[in-house]
Parts: structure tokens; C-alpha cells; sequence
């Protein structure tokens, strides 16, 4: 596993998405409660390449992989 660190808000851009801290903020809460049962690569409201970089990043534990779970937990914790 590559143990580089990038701040969460990188994620968002990594993304494609708005990266300030209110814009996160609202993001995630526009979109949770994220049900258990749904992997977060499989929710809906992602793109079809934002789902698939999620997916390719947790198959490979890749550098973002922290990120990813952060927000997963994040996206369920509500």
C-alpha cells in the first residue's frame, strides 16, 4: 500500500468536485445517511468515473484508499 497522505479536501478535487470546506460540508450532508448496505462506490449519485476511481482505489488499496474510507464514514456517520 503506497502510505502517502493527502488531506481529505484532495479527495473532492482528486474528484472532480468542489474542494473548500463548505462545499465538502454539504456534500456530505446532501447525501447521508449512505445505507450500509450500498457500497460507496455504488451510490447513486456518483459518476460513472468517480464511482469507478472509488472502486479501482479500495480493489487496490491504493494511495487514496484512507480518503475513501474517511468519507464513506463519513457519508454514514449522520
Amino acid at each position: 500500500m503506497d502510505t502517502s497522505r493527502h488531506p481529505f479536501h484532495e479527495l473532492f478535487a482528486q474528484m472532480g468536485l468542489p474542494c473548500d470546506a463548505p462545499s465538502i460540508a454539504k456534500f456530505i450532508q446532501d447525501h447521508s445517511p449512505l445505507p450500509g448496505h450500498i457500497a460507496l462506490p455504488d451510490a447513486e449519485f456518483w459518476t460513472p468515473a468517480q464511482a469507478e476511481f472509488l472502486r479501482e482505489t479500495w480493489l487496490a488499496d491504493a494511495e487514496w484508499a484512507n480518503q475513501v474510507d474517511q468519507l464513506s464514514e463519513a457519508l454514514r456517520a449522520n
